[in-house]
């Protein structure tokens, strides 16, 4: 997957420079990991490299979010992405998954070789600035450890139907989840606790992207 270039970021870094040494933008992060990458072949590896970009660029789309201005630090089997200031997060909290998902379910189905993609999709909303090797703070690390999350991860593994497994930050479901807008619902969330390197970060599982849309 390509990298764009790292305006949305250096906006971030120009914010902070204006507000004073102590200032940290706040900004949506986006992380997400294909479940299985490391399983396949170079050139399949590719061809899913692809296809993900395409539906993430698809879905985002679909829900008003244009991924030209995320700053995306691509990680191989996904990326971390950085938002740009102004973003709708119900937009993003709810709509983009929903979409995500059915763009995965479509491809998933038209697939001709048996392959599947399927994705954990964290999200996060906190400080973070531009690094010299990406964004730094604690955000940057609170959604890659909840992208990482074991009860994700077993999620997919015991739902053969999800193509995606939708983790939120406490803050993101306090903020945004429980709005209760745009049909989101605080009830098909379950909080889970991660522990990584000593220390622990607390989120929130969705509990079936595909049935809440067909529920709606």
């Amino acid at each position: 997957m390509a990298r764009p270039g790292p305006g949305a970021l250096i906006s971030v870094k120009a914010e902070a420079e204006q507000a004073g040494p102590l200032a940290f933008p706040f900004r949506f992060l986006v992380a997400i990991d294909m479940e299985g990458f490391s399983q396949l072949h170079a050139a399949a590896q590719a061809k899913i490299q692809d296809e993900l970009e395409s539906v993430m660029t698809q879905a985002a789309a679909s829900a008003g979010l244009g991924r030209r201005r995320w700053h995306r630090q691509p990680r191989g089997d996904g990326e971390l992405a950085v938002l740009p200031q102004g973003v709708s997060g119900l937009s993003l909290v709810a709509d983009y998954p929903r979409k995500l998902a059915a763009r995965i379910s479509d491809l998933n189905h038209a697939a001709d070789n048996g392959s599947r993609l399927r994705v954990r999709l964290a999200i996060h909303h906190g400080a973070v600035l531009a690094g010299r090797f990406g964004p730094v703070g604690t955000a940057p690390i609170v959604t890659s450890r909840l992208v990482d999350a074991e009860p994700a991860r077993r999620q997919l593994r015991q739902r053969s139907d999800l193509d995606v497994a939708l983790i939120v930050s406490s803050t993101v479901y306090e903020e945004v989840v429980q709005s209760q807008l745009h049909g989101l619902n605080p009830k098909v969330f379950d909080r889970i606790v991660v522990r990584v390197k000593g220390i622990s970060y607390a989120g929130y599982l969705h509990q079936g992207i595909l049935e809440e849309i067909a529920s709606q």
